[in-house]
């Protein structure tokens, strides 16, 4: 009986030119409702048609013709109402049936953190580090696989090996993560964060420690290092006010990937997205190898076809499917940000990573070390990856021009040379991204030493940088930053990291571009957030520094 569901952006709606749907769920609509006609006849539910069941029930043009009947109904009655609609099932036409006020979602209000303290100690059973600053008690689930996860319940307490893509439906189900391997970097930490579920990663031997079933409470408050302990310990949990925080001249944007989490977070006194991923998008909702739906004809994997037929159903064309869920996806991160900047980061996954996606193992090549391979600016004008590169510039092409997000600002991740730069910009504009055009930005990530050493050339090439201080400390410490066993060197804090970063900001700044950082140190570290801001002010107090992290 699930409805299908669809999400308008009020602010674009005065735009008639404009189509800014950012969400559409075709959903299983197993029933249809037949009225009666007179006489004894009742009304029935009847199992709906295969075709119906495939399809939306509104085309894009009656979304919005409702949507904007809404903002009048609201107009009119000068508060936020509950309406309901109907379809004249012989001749089409819409009408309103119900408008009364809406009492939840208006009443709710301003957004507090909440931070957390043990109030009583407990047998420590492990360490390692903290993510996110919550506690959280529960039952232990030692799971192997994402696979194995049929009685993992709401609210148990995950204890993988490690994690990856495959892991993150169960993650949203956890109360906490505790993993054997990974640093403040690795999946498990990036995803947890995101999630806000606490994790302790790295602890070594969490899997033969921990007993399936045994209660124990994980504390991520008790500074860089996460705790695990035995049994439920009592915990103190406070809300802050945020409504009175002061303003800062240093412009703070926030990291985000999943769309969910965008509206989540999105009273926070920030200006803006520094960083927007659309790896979530693609691996969680999407689910699809680019090249997969590029070149379907040449799909090998029978289970791989099947899956993408299904998933794609309702889009004549393959690569629709892909392009409309980028585009929405990204917008709806972009929505409760509006009209401020939001930095859309193109994709960055690794070959493994690709290969995990449906139809992918046929398209990516085993790399001996993927973190340094094919992956970021080398894909995208790459003969072997274009043409799937080709489909998210058609995607930001639909989210600026179709939808109305002219804040979007697109970032190049990985670019190595300043000859990658050229082929990645020329590519770009091949498929309508050209620089300048529309007012259209584009920034490129600062994570090799290589685009530090040549800022200046790079300045000539993009509108600004944005620091990926996870890599950039990986590159120039020569440290795996998905290692346990080197976690306690990777430090962005290093003297020879801040010198790369000294050297970015001048550089940049005499080139007259903006400067950001949106590696996870700042959001760690007060001091690495102070840092960048100082060294900006020593170099050229007039151009703000926008620092990106949660």
């Amino acid at each position: 009986m699930n409805p299908d569901a669809y999400l308008v952006f009020k602010p674009l709606l005065g735009d008639f030119k404009l189509t800014p749907i950012i969400e559409k769920t075709l959903d299983d609509k197993k029933k249809t409702m037949i009225y009666a006609r007179g006489g004894s006849q009742s009304t029935q539910n009847v199992d709906t048609a295969s075709k119906q069941r495939r399809t939306f029930v509104l085309e894009d043009d009656e979304v919005l013709k409702l949507a904007r009947w809404a903002c009048v109904i609201e107009k009119h009655y000068k508060k936020p109402m509950d309406m309901e609609w109907a379809k004249d099932g012989d001749t089409g036409e819409l009408f309103v049936v119900q408008a009364r006020p809406e009492t939840v979602q208006s009443q709710l209000g301003a957004t507090a953190f909440r931070t957390y303290r043990l109030k009583e100690k407990g047998k420590r059973l492990l360490t390692g580090l903290s993510i996110g600053q919550a506690i959280a008690s529960g039952p232990v689930r030692v799971i192997d696989s994402p696979d194995h996860a049929g009685g993992f319940q709401d609210g148990d307490i995950l204890v993988p090996r490690m994690t990856d893509t495959d892991w993150v439906p169960v993650m949203r189900r956890a109360a906490g993560i505790i993993t054997e391997t990974g640093g403040r970097t690795c999946h498990a930490a990036i995803v947890s964060r995101e999630l806000g579920v606490p994790a302790v990663v790295g602890t070594e031997d969490a899997t033969h420690e921990l007993k399936d079933g045994q209660v124990v409470t994980l504390s991520c408050a008790e500074g860089d290092e996460g705790h695990v302990y035995d049994g439920k310990l009592d915990y103190d949990e406070t809300e802050v006010d945020l409504e009175h925080m002061p303003e800062t001249r240093t412009q703070i944007l926030m990291n985000i990937a999943s769309p969910a989490a965008s509206f989540r977070w999105w009273r926070l006194p920030c200006k803006g997205i520094g960083l927007a991923r659309m790896e979530f998008i693609i691996n969680n909702i999407i689910k699809i190898h680019p090249l997969a739906l590029t070149r379907f004809d040449a799909v090998e994997d029978k289970d791989a076809r099947r899956e993408i037929e299904r998933l794609r159903r309702g889009y004549e064309d393959k690569t629709d499917y892909f392009v409309e869920h980028l585009a929405r996806g990204i917008a709806k991160i972009a929505a409760p940000w509006h009209p401020q900047p939001v930095i859309v980061r193109l994709s960055d996954f690794k070959t493994n990573e690709y290969a995990g996606l449906i139809g992918g193992r046929q398209f990516e090549e085993q790399e001996a070390n993927p973190m340094l391979g094919f992956r970021g600016a080398s894909r995208y004008y790459h003969e072997r990856y274009q043409d799937g590169f080709a489909l998210e510039c058609r995607a930001i092409l639909r989210l600026r021009r179709e939808l109305g997000f002219k804040n979007i600002v697109v970032m190049v991740p990985s670019c190595r040379t300043i000859k990658e730069a050229d082929a990645v910009l020329k590519v770009m504009a091949r498929h309508g991204l050209k620089r300048g055009k529309d007012g259209l930005e584009v920034y490129v990530m600062c994570e090799i030493p290589s685009s530090v050493i040549l800022a200046e050339r790079f300045s000539e090439r993009f509108e600004g940088f944005s620091i990926g201080s996870n890599d950039l400390t990986q590159l120039v410490l020569g440290i795996d930053r998905d290692s346990a066993l080197l976690a306690p060197l990777f430090d962005e804090r290093d003297e020879a990291v801040k010198e790369m970063i000294r050297q970015v900001i001048k550089k940049a700044h005499k080139a007259k571009r903006k400067v950001g950082i949106c590696g996870q140190a700042p959001g760690d570290y007060p001091e690495s957030a102070e840092f960048p801001v100082e060294a900006a002010s020593i170099r050229s107090p007039s151009i703000p520094t926008a620092s990106s992290g949660r």
